[in-house]
Parts: C-alpha cells; sequence; structure tokens
C-alpha cells in the first residue's frame, strides 16, 4: 500500500503544491493540515486496494468523498481552478 500512496503523490506534485504526512493518527494528521491551511487532504487507506478509491477532506466543509486514483488529478483540478 505505501507505493500507492507515494505514486500518488509524486504524479500530483507535478500540477500541485502536496507534502506527504504519514506520522500518525488520522485525526491527528487533518487537525494538523488544517492548522496550517491545506485545502484538501487525500487519505489512501485499506478499502482503496480493493475499490482503487482514495478519500479526499476539504477543510472547509470537513465533507469527505471517495475518489477514483484514475481521476483524482482531474477531481483536483476541477475543484481548485
Amino acid at each position: 500500500m505505501w507505493s500507492w500512496q507515494k505514486k500518488i503523490s509524486t504524479d500530483l506534485k507535478k500540477s500541485f503544491v502536496t507534502v506527504y504526512d504519514d506520522t500518525g493518527a488520522i485525526g491527528k494528521l487533518y487537525r494538523r493540515q488544517d492548522e496550517v491551511g491545506t485545502l484538501c487532504c487525500i487519505t489512501v487507506d485499506v478499502q482503496s486496494l480493493d475499490d482503487k478509491q482514495v478519500t479526499v477532506r476539504d477543510r472547509d466543509t470537513m465533507l469527505q468523498e471517495r475518489v477514483g486514483i484514475d481521476s483524482l488529478k482531474e477531481y483536483l483540478q476541477d475543484k481548485f481552478y
């Protein structure tokens, strides 16, 4: 699974400012990113291995949405551009 996370991060770095962080529980990671103003967080979890989707969490609304890995870049471009 870890190679998936790093590949997603590397691919997104070509188009977005990204930070890869896996140092703690997801709640603490979200809070830390909220504090520094990160607009959204992308989480790869065990379910991602089965359904090839990640969870995208919006900082302002805290809504979470499952997005296919193959369409993640387009999803983020639509959201931010």
